[in-house]
Order: C-alpha cells, then sequence, then structure tokens
C-alpha cells in the first residue's frame, strides 16, 4: 500500500505546547514521518527531552522557550523558526491551561481572562503570524488542538469549554480566508486524553464511572492517538478538507 502521502520529508513542524502530552506525542509522530520540527513551551529543560528524542530519529529539532500568552515570546518563536528552517508547513497550535474547575458564576475574571488569552489569544496571535508566512509560501496547514467541549458544555469546564469554542470558530474562519492561498485550517476536538494535563479527570474514578456511560468506547484516549489524527490532517490525504473540527471522543453521546 502507499502510504507517501503521510511522509513529511523535507517539511517543518511548529508544535507549540510540545514538552509532554499531546504536544510531545504530535512532534514525534510528525518526526517520525520526517520531518523536521520546532517544539515551543515555557521550560527548556523540558523541551530539550524532546528535542533529544527527535534527533535521535534523524531530523533536525529547535527548542524555543515560548509563553503561550506573551507576544512578544510568539513573535520571537516565529522569528527565530524562520531564522533557522526559512519557511514554516505545519502548525499546531497545543499549548493550553485550565487552572480552576467550578460553576461561571464562581469564576474569577483574572481566571477567566488567563485561560482565555492563552487558549483562545494565544492561538490566535501565533495563527496570524504564521498564516501570514504561509499566505506568501501559497502552502500550509494550521491544526488547533481544540476540545469535545468546544462542542457541548462540560460540568465544572465553562471557561475552558467557551475558550475552545472560539478555537473552532477561529479554525473555520481562518479556513475560510486562508484557503485561497492553498493554506488548510483544521481543527482536533478530543474528549478526555491520558495526559497530565486532564489527570484530574481520568484519575477519579466515579467520574470516569459516569463517563463510560456515556463513551460506547469505554476507554479514554492516548497522546498518541491524537497525534495520528494530526499526520491525518496535515497530509494530502485530507487535501479537500480544511475548516473542519474532527471530534474524538470514543463515541461518547452527550
Amino acid at each position: 500500500m502507499d502510504c507517501s502521502h503521510l511522509s513529511f520529508e523535507n517539511k517543518v513542524v511548529l508544535v507549540t505546547g510540545g514538552s509532554r502530552g499531546i504536544g510531545e506525542s504530535i512532534a514525534l509522530a510528525f518526526a517520525d514521518a520526517g520531518a523536521d520540527i520546532i517544539v515551543a513551551s515555557r521550560k527548556l529543560e523540558d523541551l530539550e527531552k524532546v528535542a533529544e528524542k527527535v534527533r535521535g530519529m534523524g531530523r533536525k529539532a529547535v527548542c524555543i522557550p515560548t509563553h503561550a500568552k506573551k507576544p512578544e515570546d510568539l513573535q520571537n518563536l516565529v522569528d527565530k523558526s524562520m531564522e533557522e528552517f526559512g519557511r514554516i508547513d505545519v502548525l499546531v497550535n497545543n499549548a493550553a491551561t485550565n487552572p480552576a474547575m467550578g460553576d461561571i458564576v464562581d469564576t474569577d475574571e483574572k481566571i477567566f481572562n488567563h485561560i482565555i488569552d492563552t487558549n483562545l489569544k494565544g492561538y490566535f496571535l501565533l495563527s496570524k503570524l504564521v498564516g501570514k508566512i504561509m499566505q506568501t509560501q501559497k502552502s500550509g496547514n494550521i491544526i488547533n488542538i481544540s476540545s469535545a467541549g468546544g462542542v457541548s458544555p462540560a460540568a465544572g469546564l465553562g471557561p475552558y469549554c467557551i475558550s475552545k469554542a472560539g478555537i473552532n470558530m477561529l479554525t473555520k474562519q481562518m479556513a475560510m480566508e486562508l484557503g485561497p492561498y492553498n493554506v488548510r485550517v483544521n481543527a482536533i476536538a478530543p474528549r478526555i486524553v491520558k495526559t497530565g494535563f486532564s489527570e484530574a479527570l481520568w484519575s477519579n474514578d466515579k467520574l470516569m464511572a459516569q463517563e463510560y456511560k456515556l463513551t460506547p468506547l469505554k476507554v479514554v484516549a492516548t497522546p498518541e492517538e491524537i497525534a495520528q489524527g494530526a499526520l491525518y490532517l496535515a497530509s494530502s490525504a485530507t487535501n479537500y478538507m480544511t475548516g473542519h473540527i474532527m471530534v474524538i471522543n470514543g463515541g461518547a453521546f452527550f
């Protein structure tokens, strides 16, 4: 079987939140498919561990410490990426935060702003910067890691769900605007993924018992499964797909 559409030889992939969890798995999946990788997150020491794995696959890896809610950090990320490689073929917006759980009426405004600034505004700012580069290249893929919570509400996760719903519309809007430049924009909306980020959910036996009542497959996703979805969306197998929100949820109904 010809799987050349899943080859990313001579491609440059930028992954935010790339030091662990979904971001790390996505970086390694693209490296395994032949891409050179730029990983960004706040801590250099964590990024270097991922970069070592990428280099062990024979690919180039660049680490750029970046805070996803700081415009100056995002500009620096893009500038250094272009200095190193001269192009960005795939952007995966993955950096996210969710420091609080509870009802919206009890959510402090500062917490709400922090979540929106990181999860939504951060995606907007970086997509804007990279989108201009891709317009000039006349090619590119942007993949936003959203959430099933951006499609339907989830108890205790209101601000997070709102930020992810915004990402879904950002995806559709940018797909419409960048399509004429041969730039595709899609999103992945997972339910629960077994990462440190979501450990408070999947480690809660009572919550998971309820979750499995709604999930026909009776499992949570692995980061590697989300990474394979990102590979698919960035590949030539989906050349006619843009503005799509790929929900990966084990068949869950709401």
